[in-house]
């Protein structure tokens, strides 16, 4: 039925209301012709004819009774729909308020007036007395009971492309108030209806047909007819399938922000918690899409594994340890002569163009870069992510963007790169609402002097003996440079050149 209502928005959206009452039609004829003809059966008479014409007559009128008197909360949605300036909100909440409104009307004079239409027909069929009372109160017991099961699902179904539509994916629906019936109190009051219905109609099927008594298989024969005729597309397809409409958009919703797509919404379309659970659904949704921008942005500014981390876990993580890392800081060589000759524009493109070749070769080597130095870099292998061979990751990673800056720059730009292995302490520091995940120890400062030594030596790589020492496995070539005396070291500090030279 979802598929017939919102074909019919689609088609009908400015006069929708009476395209519904076209369709509701034949639905209401399917419970109350079989009423009435029971009525007829038991007198015993064949006025079916005018049964069913009386009922097509009164089912005309039960639909002005369910649907006009509270029409003028719907009238909005249908001028919005006919491009007229009408408040979406507002005509979204006058969904909900004619919903509340005829729900619980329609049970109550569904249940009259099916109690008249029995009267009505039983006295056509030539009953009388006690005989229309009892009639009454079977049309009562039928017509209300049929309410129970579906009505308050099959409205949410009609209203359900209108909210829709309305609500879009601006999220106003979201905030609008949930009130009972809860879709666990509805399901169960149509279970309950259905039971009783269908076993009133079973017994009196049962009554009117005088072979039950000798052949009682022939109950099975009407049970099946009920459950095939009136128990599937009444109780299933109009009573309990609708309200499963919020379920499956839930599982969709889910597959599809699994799959990583954070920009649909969930239809927010009914009155009760499946209500409430598709706007909490599009709230976490917003979530987890607010967490991927600040990612996608936080990754911007911060190596974006840290910014995994700190999202994660939260900056507490990185409280300060001992750790054994490789150091290695980049350098460029003449930079500030070249940016006394060339406009701002011209230099910063310059430094970013080295960077886009120093940043993923440190970070595809699972390296980190700690922070930009003016014209240089400094990278750290070994935190805050552990990499178990830190010391052959940042040799591979300058190797890799030696290569590429030759092949992109030609001599052009030059570059000093100088690596040192040992301990730090790697940790946030700060106060004042800024702080700033970095390295602190000795290690740190050996590896700035090598790479400043680069520029004596010629070389472009640069690496200490601890370096040479926590290596796998040996690069080559490899040259001894021999030992340096290094400012703020009282010790000479043992160097090799790694690749070949910048002279």
């Amino acid at each position: 039925m979802d598929r017939i209502w919102q074909w019919t928005w689609d088609r009908y959206a400015t006069r929708y209301i009476r395209a519904v009452c076209v369709i509701v039609f034949p639905i209401a004829l399917m419970v109350y012709l079989p009423l009435s003809f029971l009525v007829v059966a038991f007198e015993k008479s064949g006025r079916f004819f005018e049964a069913a014409v009386v009922v097509g007559v009164a089912v005309i009128v039960l639909e002005g009774v369910i649907i006009l008197p509270d029409r003028r909360w719907l009238s909005p949605a249908e001028k919005w729909a006919a491009g007229r300036p009408v408040d979406r909100a507002a005509a979204l909440a006058g969904t909900y308020s004619y919903a509340r409104s005829a729900v619980p009307r329609t049970v109550w004079a569904t249940g009259v007036w099916a109690a008249v239409l029995s009267v009505v027909v039983g006295t056509i069929a030539g009953a009388a007395g006690p005989r229309l009372i009892q009639y009454g109160i079977l049309g009562a017991v039928v017509g209300t009971g049929a309410q129970l099961i579906a009505f308050h699902n099959i409205m949410e179904s009609i209203l359900r492309p209108v909210r829709a539509a309305l609500a879009g994916d601006t999220g106003i629906g979201d905030s609008l108030p949930r009130p009972r019936p809860t879709f666990a109190v509805r399901s169960n009051v149509s279970v309950v209806a259905v039971a009783f219905v269908f076993a009133v109609f079973g017994v009196s099927l049962g009554a009117v047909i005088d072979r039950v008594d000798a052949v009682p298989i022939l109950a099975v024969v009407i049970g099946g007819a009920l459950a095939i005729g009136l128990a599937v597309p009444i109780s299933v397809g109009l009573g309990f399938s609708p309200s499963l409409q919020p379920i499956r958009d839930l599982a969709r919703g889910a597959e599809r922000v699994g799959a990583g797509d954070y920009i649909g919404r969930l239809p927010v379309v009914q009155d009760d918690d499946l209500g409430v659970l598709a706007a909490s659904f599009n709230r976490m949704q917003a979530g987890l899409a607010e967490r991927q921008r600040l990612q996608a942005a936080f990754g911007t500014y911060v190596d974006p594994g840290l910014a995994a981390r700190l999202l994660e876990q939260g900056d507490d993580v990185f409280t300060g340890e001992r750790r054994e890392v490789t150091v290695m800081f980049v350098d460029i060589r003449d930079f500030t002569p070249f940016a006394e000759a060339h406009s701002a524009e011209d230099t910063v493109g310059r430094l970013n163009a080295l960077f886009e070749i120093v940043v993923p070769a440190v970070v595809d080597a699972g390296g980190h870069v700690n922070k930009f130095l003016g014209d240089g870099a400094l990278a750290v292998f070994g935190a805050p992510n552990d990499v178990a061979e830190h010391a052959d990751a940042g040799v591979g990673a300058a190797l890799l963007i030696d290569r590429l800056v030759a092949e992109r720059f030609g001599g052009e730009l030059r570059i000093g790169i100088g690596i040192n292995t040992g301990v730090v302490i790697a940790g946030t520091i700060g106060g004042g609402s800024k702080l700033e995940f970095t390295l602190i120890g000795d290690t740190v400062n050996v590896a700035a002097r090598v790479e400043q030594l680069t520029k004596t030596t010629g070389d472009t790589i640069l690496l200490t003996q601890q370096t040479i020492d926590a290596l796998v496995s040996r690069p080559t070539p490899l040259t001894d440079r021999g030992s340096h005396e290094l400012k703020g070291k009282s010790a000479a500090i043992q160097v090799f050149a790694l690749g070949q030279g910048i002279t």
